[in-house]
């Protein structure tokens, strides 16, 4: 998978939003499938207008554990930005996921200007979900 730097260069190297678009599916279509047993109303992410999963594992019990990600979509689009999501906040501690807002970071590569507003809407969600189960987390 990307990382976050390469995903941002990458948007900055793309002049047109046409490209950009297809490069938000190949990142979905590099994202690791989730097994059919992960797709649970559970891990669903509720506010998305596509179908949206996602799954975090806790690397250890501390008081301040770091958070992998697993997510998908029925979407293709959606599975992309669930990807660049993955980027952002995969592989940190819950401290520093409650403090980072992805949003900002979409902002800052023009995509939410670019989504329809249920797309946005959905980012958010699974934005909100992460940052919510790494407070969670945090405090436990």
């Amino acid at each position: 998978m990307a990382t976050l730097e390469q995903i941002i260069d990458d948007f900055a190297f793309l002049d047109e939003w046409e490209d950009r678009y297809r490069y938000v599916i190949e990142l979905g279509k590099a994202l690791p499938e989730l097994p059919e047993e992960k797709r649970t109303a559970q891990n669903k992410v509720q506010g998305c207008a596509s179908q949206v999963w996602l799954v975090s594992h806790p690397e250890d019990g501390s008081a301040d554990p770091v958070l992998t990600f697993e997510g998908d979509s029925d979407a293709h689009i959606v599975r992309g930005l669930v990807a660049i999501v993955l980027a952002v906040y995969s592989g940190k501690h819950a401290s520093e996921i409650a403090r980072t807002d992805a949003i900002e970071i979409f902002d800052r590569i023009g995509l939410v200007e670019h989504l329809s507003s249920q797309r946005a809407n959905g980012l958010r969600s699974m934005v909100k979900r992460i940052r919510d189960e790494a407070r969670l987390k945090a405090a436990a």
